[in-house]
């Protein structure tokens, strides 16, 4: 199994495409499983349409499920940060893709994109694997 770490900055962006970076860790490598992972607990990933608007409406979404406000026993950060520890119920840390012929085998209008709420921290790393199948 080959394992690569990925740092992100996710200032001003709640929702970050990163199906590009995972396309280049899987290609060349045949047919297999690829593993992301984001090691944070206020961070998730998620498989999704982007550049239709689809990223203003996860993020409103989320919004309205756990709102950024002062009603959460978790009060560290800046006001309703709470809300951003409730993220990775909603939205998994983890996802596992396959890989045919070396290419992530999305459907047509997939891409793989990081979720991250928290404004206190836009440093985000992702832990891509490759297990050969």
């Amino acid at each position: 199994m080959d394992t690569r770490e990925l740092s992100f900055d996710t200032r001003g962006r709640e929702v970050l495409d990163i199906t590009d970076q995972v396309e280049a860790f899987c290609a060349g490598r045949g047919d297999g499983l690829c593993s992301v992972f984001v090691p944070h607990a206020t961070a998730g990933l998620a498989l999704m349409e982007t550049g239709s608007g689809s990223e203003e409406d996860l993020a409103a979404l989320l919004e309205r499920l756990v709102p950024h406000d002062d009603r959460y026993r978790h009060r560290h950060g800046s006001p309703g940060h709470g809300a951003d520890h409730l993220l990775p119920v909603l939205v998994s840390p983890s996802l596992v893709l396959p890989v045919l012929a070396g290419r992530p085998a999305l459907g047509t209008w997939q891409r793989v994109v990081l979720v991250d709420t928290n404004r206190d921290n836009p440093r985000r790393r992702a832990r891509l694997s490759f297990l050969a199948g």
